[in-house]
This record gives C-alpha cells, structure tokens and sequence, in this order.
C-alpha cells in the first residue's frame, strides 16, 4: 500500500510539472509572437509613382487633405502669401481661395464634418472654415507649443507642434485631451510637421526630410517609415530646380489612394508603398534619414 501511494504521489508530481512545464511554454511562445508582430509591423518603405497631377508652383503647401470627388483643400504659407484653397486634383485649377492677413502665416489644415480647421505658425490662434463658404470663419485658441500640423481619424483632432510630441486635441473645445512623445526605435522623433490619418495611423512629415512617419496613435511608436527621397531626384531630374522641402500627404478614403506633395512643388504625386526588405542598405540610413538632430537654428515648417 506504502509502494502504491508513493506511485501515486510521483505520478502527481509528474503530471503538476508537466502542466508547469507546459504553461511556461505557452507563455514564452504568446511573448515571442507578441514581439514577431511588432518587429514584423516595423518597417521601411519606398514609393511607386502611380499618378502625378499638376501642382501650383507658388503654393508654400502646409496643409493637404482629400475631400471627395478629386477635390482637394490645401493650405498654404508665407507672410502675405497664406490661404485656405479648394484645388481640383486632375488639373490642379484652385476653384476657391480665402486670402489671409498679411500678419497670418498658414499652417496644417483637417477637415472634420463641414468645418475645415487650420493653423497658424508661432501662435497659438487658428481659424475654423465653414468648408462650403471660406468666407464664413471664426477664430480659436489652441494650447500646443505652436502650430505646424493637422488631421482626424474624424472624432478627434490630432496636432503637431514641430517639436516630438503628438497631440490629440478635443474639436469642440480645442482643449489637449492627451501628448505623446513620438519615438523610433527609442529615439525621439522631432520636427513633426504636416500630418495625416491613415488606416487608423498618423502619418507625419518631419520638417527638413524626405521621410514620413507612420505613427500608432495608441502610444506614439513609429511602426514604419516611408521614404520618398526618389520624388525629389525625380523632380530634378526633369529639371525643376525652385521647390523646398516634402510637405503635404492627403489619404482618399474610399479610393484608398495616397497623396504626397510639397512646399514649391509643381507636381503632386499618388503613390503606392514599397516593403523594403530588411537587407536594403537604406535600412540602415533610416536614423540620419529620417530622424534630424535638434537644430535650434530651424525657424520655418
């Protein structure tokens, strides 16, 4: 009887380590597959031109945003040059334009429900446009450091200040409902300037760079970057010399389409992305890339 409960109990024994054993494994594997899929949504991008459209020259492009029916609303800046404009894509025609004051300089523009909202550069002051009747404006107050970019995901406003944080912003009262600091890989990203929501991502430009962040709005990590140094060798390459930097990227909902433009940019380009494998050798510039070092000296989005 002794021989027979001593089996028992090392047969229990047994079957509790088994289960241990095969609890922990359930554990390691659920971790190594919960950082699969991070490491896997991580990734790098080049573009595909798919179409391009006729782009107003003279606009300084701070804000871009598809609308419907191959309308576009674009905001542009400068001192004495700053507007809100409704742009047909295929011939780039601007169909309505709200000239600013001259003492306005132009900033990101969204478009939530019939209102467009617009920023201002160094001040803390923006405009909401009624969409159909530029005419019809009011003014509001913000609390980000500064105003560089705008988008929705349609209940919320997103913000960018130029600085590493992102914003989500209350449309009804423009109070700062949540920041987060936006990093890549662990590094701060800076210069977030024009912004776009895009399959439950915010997608940013960083001022000063061909490159555009893909951003999970759940917590601020770059899951992805898209780099668009072949646009600008393109334009060269055709002879355009008097365009500035990478500004602009309007998402067509329903049609699933990307646009992307910039400031002096003749032309606005649909494009499609790329996987970049991870042997690319621009998988290892995406740092000097895409990420610039703080530069006090930078003054203009």
């Amino acid at each position: 009887m002794a021989s027979s409960a001593s089996t028992t109990n090392h047969h229990a024994k047994m079957s509790l380590l088994n289960r241990r054993f095969v609890v922990v494994g359930l554990i390691v594997l659920l971790i190594f597959a919960v950082f699969s899929e991070a490491e896997a949504s991580y990734g790098a991008y080049k573009v595909k031109v798919i179409n391009e459209f006729p782009h107003d020259p003279e606009a300084y492009t701070q804000g871009l945003l598809y609308a419907e029916n191959d309308t576009l609303f674009e905001s542009t800046g400068l001192y004495g040059r700053s507007s809100v404009r409704k742009v047909a894509l295929q011939n780039g025609k601007v169909e309505t334009v709200h000239e600013m004051q001259a003492s306005d300089f132009g900033e990101g523009l969204t478009l939530l429900g019939e209102s467009l909202f617009q920023l201002t550069w160094l001040q803390d002051t923006g405009f909401i446009y009624d969409r159909y009747n530029f005419s019809k404006f009011k003014k509001f107050t913000h609390h980000m450091q500064d105003g560089w970019g705008l988008a929705t995901d349609g209940k919320v406003i997103f913000g960018s200040d130029g600085t590493s944080t992102l914003y989500k912003i209350d449309p009804k009262t423009m109070k700062v409902i949540r920041k987060q600091v936006v990093k890549s890989q662990g590094h701060e990203v800076r210069y977030l300037n024009e912004l776009e929501y895009v399959k439950d991502e915010v997608w940013s430009n960083v001022y000063g760079t061909d490159c555009i962040a893909r951003i999970s709005p759940k917590d601020g990590t770059v899951i992805g970057w898209i780099l668009l140094q072949s646009l600008r060798e393109d334009l060269k390459s055709r002879g355009y010399k008097y365009f500035e930097v990478l500004n602009g990227i309007a998402w067509d909902r329903d049609g699933d389409r990307i646009f992307v433009t910039g400031k002096l940019w003749p032309k606005i380009f649909e494009i499609k992305l790329l996987p970049l494998p991870p042997s690319a050798p621009l998988i290892g510039e995406i740092n000097n890339l895409c990420t610039p070092k703080l530069n006090h000296s930078i003054l203009e989005i």
